[in-house]
């Protein structure tokens, strides 16, 4: 079957959607509608003139299986949907549905696998197509293929993940409708599962080691946030380095405590320190950690909490 005649419909909603559907696009499969919600993945939708279809609920929506039936998809494409396909849905395609999940499967199933690699500090991360069924993140893997986490923040690894996710779908997908590939169990003994994080994950605990806070600012921004109190008021660090282990005589010796070193702004922990990059105020702006010490010159020996 050519890729013209395979009808896809494709599942998707935030920015890790993205180039999975700009590379379906681009490489002339028909994709003829796109279950979302409200974000990037609409607009590019309707920029490329596709149908769009924007259910609450596929469970309780009637409607929206009509329309699903409709469009008769050969296979689905899922990346970062964020609603449970509802089974009568999975039986429509006579390919089934492929999700594109952001890890190395069957670690870290569930919402929140990019992050959650960078919070537990992992050196490797990855993506994984499976066949998706009944349960979360637990069908059949039919590729992955593994990621170096480095330094990245959030939003770049997402970035970085969804671009190799979107190149990995175009390898296997011919082979896949061919019949080349088949699929292969995953090791369910081996599954974690990952949580949606709150604001109270974000709260920094000036105890604990440099590295562990680091990882804590890089995997939790922007959302939900990092943040820790000041003279009672909340301030959000959305980024941060660790600091000068050469040198810690240095550096702040209780946690919470700001110094200077050199012309660095740095926070000492449980263990070692912080280099600050970045600030905000409650209710303020963004801001480089030096211009806020210049505009709160107290800053600079007070103790955060």
């Amino acid at each position: 079957m050519t890729k013209s005649k395979i009808r896809i419909v494709f599942f998707g909603t935030p920015e890790f959607a993205i180039p999975v559907l700009n590379i379906l696009l681009n490489n002339e499969y028909n994709v003829s509608g796109v279950f979302t919600g409200q974000g990037h993945v609409n607009v590019l939708a309707q920029k490329r003139k596709i149908k769009v279809f924007q259910p609450v609920s596929l469970k309780k929506d009637e409607l929206a299986f009509e329309e699903f039936k409709d469009l008769k998809p050969d296979i689905c494409i899922i990346a970062a949907y964020g609603k449970i396909i509802p089974q009568k849905f999975l039986d429509i395609p006579r390919y089934g549905f492929l999700n594109i999940h952001p890890s190395l499967l069957p670690k870290y199933r569930g919402p929140s696998p990019i992050q959650t690699a960078i919070l537990n500090g992992d050196k490797k991360t990855g993506v994984a197509i499976i066949m998706v069924d009944a349960e979360v993140d637990h069908g059949p893997l039919l590729a992955s293929q593994e990621f170096s986490i480095s330094n990245f923040q959030f939003l770049k690894l997402q970035d970085e993940l969804a671009k190799l996710g979107a190149k990995l779908l175009m390898e296997i997908l011919p082979k896949y409708i061919n019949g080349e590939i088949k699929p292969k169990e995953q090791n369910h003994s081996q599954a974690t599962f990952t949580k949606m994080f709150t604001r109270d994950d974000g709260r920094i605990n000036w105890d604990s080691p440099a590295q562990k806070i680091y990882n804590q600012i890089r995997a939790l921004n922007p959302e939900p946030g990092t943040w820790t109190t000041w003279k009672g008021k909340v301030i959000n660090i959305p980024t941060c380095d660790v600091g000068y282990p050469q040198v810690a005589s240095l550096a702040p010796k209780a946690p919470g405590t700001i110094g200077k070193i050199g012309t660095d702004i740095v926070i000492g922990t449980g263990t070692g320190c912080l280099i600050l990059k970045s600030i905000q105020l409650e209710g303020g702006k963004i801001m480089d950690a030096k211009s806020f010490v210049n505009g709160h010159p107290d800053f600079i020996g007070s103790q955060l909490e």
